[in-house]
């Protein structure tokens, strides 16, 4: 059965809704950096160890809760999950800028950890009750484009906000549209097709029937504890850690990065923030309707991976006196930093059968969410110890090396698990 006859409208009605969502997760996440190279740390009398932290904490609560939201998520409804999720995070993230007590800002950046690691688990355990095998790149490319394309507009807007109007305020009008937009989710969206009153009969019972084969070619894994015991989980685990350690450290640090090196105002760093972030939009949809139409994996994820670590080495060499060069370096490493995550996440469902898959791949996210957390604490104690962000360009680059070395190891990632004609462990 051809996929791109299976329910056309979902596409219209799902993916607008899924993008917009994950797109005011990152704002929330990511506008601390802003808050914190626009003067939040001395307003509140934030040590430079303590900034790191906070900065870091966040994915300390994100990555406790992982697993329990991604088995909601499977058991029950990731549906409701991700409505509550963004209520709480709304309220959480402009309560940011009210606090003007240190403990409550350690409190409220740990709680909004809590609350949105149902968002990346619980969306992509959505997505795969709604699109198939030949679609499943493309469908979580547009989800993970949320955050390219976010960091882009949200840059610019950040900047212009603490300029204009203070850190808090930037936090408070930041913070809002998740709580508003919670309702938009609830209503649009429902967990599976057959539950899709705007789908027609024989468009639920195509979609139904096209997913029941799917699984019919995975082999049977019976529960949690049998399919964390499969090596290539644990590869991939620690291959998404090292690469968030890249990708979370820049997403975070990378105003204040440009702040330490050059003499720009929050505007235009808001503006140079930005730039990275289209090119990584441009490619990570690119690579992954490249993906799905060869049907390979591996080929988009570790080469990429890698010349994102040569980009980053690339900002090191170039040094203070070299702004321009470094910061070309950042944009191409950035770039390529996105071009794997629709692939990355369309194997997992591709190789475990659903009662099983979304555990995984909260394991993994989890332990990816242990390398964000490393890389924003270190990133952050790396810049004020040394007072330049050269030394974070190196553990950029390391991090992302390594990740790239493990990709290599996971040889089987475009061929599945073949016994025949079912799908074995790779």
């Amino acid at each position: 059965m051809e996929n791109v006859n299976l329910a056309p409208s979902r596409w219209l009605r799902i993916a607008p809704v899924v993008f917009v969502v994950y797109s005011v997760a990152i704002v929330d996440r990511a506008n601390y950096g802003f808050g914190s190279a626009a003067g939040m740390a001395k307003d509140l009398g934030i040590t430079d160890n303590a900034n790191s932290f906070l900065g870091a904490l966040f994915f300390l609560g994100n990555f406790l809760f992982q697993i329990p939201a991604a088995h909601y998520a499977t058991r029950y409804s990731a549906r409701k999950l991700i409505f509550w999720s963004m209520v709480l995070w709304g309220l959480l993230a402009a309560g940011t800028g009210l606090i003007t007590n240190l403990s409550l800002l350690f409190a409220d950046r740990f709680l909004l950890g809590v609350v949105e690691s149902a968002v990346f688990p619980g969306t992509l355990i959505f997505l795969s009750h709604w699109f198939t095998k030949k679609e499943r790149s493309r469908a979580n490319s547009i989800m993970i484009l949320g955050n390219p394309i976010t960091l882009l507009w949200m840059s610019i807007l950040s900047g212009y906000l603490v300029d204009q109007f203070g850190w808090r305020a930037m936090f408070v009008i930041e913070g809002v549209p998740a709580v508003i937009l919670a309702a938009v989710w609830l209503y649009a969206v429902n967990d599976h097709p057959a539950q899709a009153s705007w789908l027609s009969p024989k468009e639920r019972e195509d979609l139904e029937n096209a997913f029941a084969e799917e699984q019919g070619e995975i082999e049977p894994v019976r529960n949690y504890r049998e399919a964390l015991a499969k090596p290539t989980v644990w590869v991939l685990a620690f291959q998404y850690m090292f690469w968030s350690v890249g990708a979370n450290g820049l997403v975070i640090w990378l105003p204040a990065i440009l702040k330490g090196g050059s003499n720009y105002g929050m505007t235009e760093i808001g503006w140079l923030s930005s730039v990275p972030y289209v090119l990584g939009a441009i490619l990570m949809f690119s690579g992954s309707t490249w993906s799905d139409k060869v049907q390979k994996r591996r080929p988009f994820i570790w080469p990429f991976q890698m010349l994102a670590a040569a980009g980053f080495l690339v900002s090191y060499l170039s040094g203070n006196s070299h702004f321009w060069l470094a910061y070309i370096a950042i944009v191409l490493a950035a770039g390529a930093l996105y071009v794997p995550y629709g692939p990355f996440f369309a194997t997992i469902p591709e190789i475990l059968p659903r009662n099983v898959a979304g555990g995984a791949l909260a394991l993994i996210n989890s332990v990816g969410i242990l390398g964000a957390f490393v890389g924003a604490y270190f990133i952050g104690y790396l810049n004020a110890i040394t007072g330049g962000p050269d030394a974070s360009f190196l553990l950029l680059s390391g991090s992302l090396l390594v990740a790239s070395l493990l990709g290599v190891m996971t040889k089987s990632f475009e061929a599945g698990w073949q016994s025949g004609n079912r799908a074995r462990a790779y």
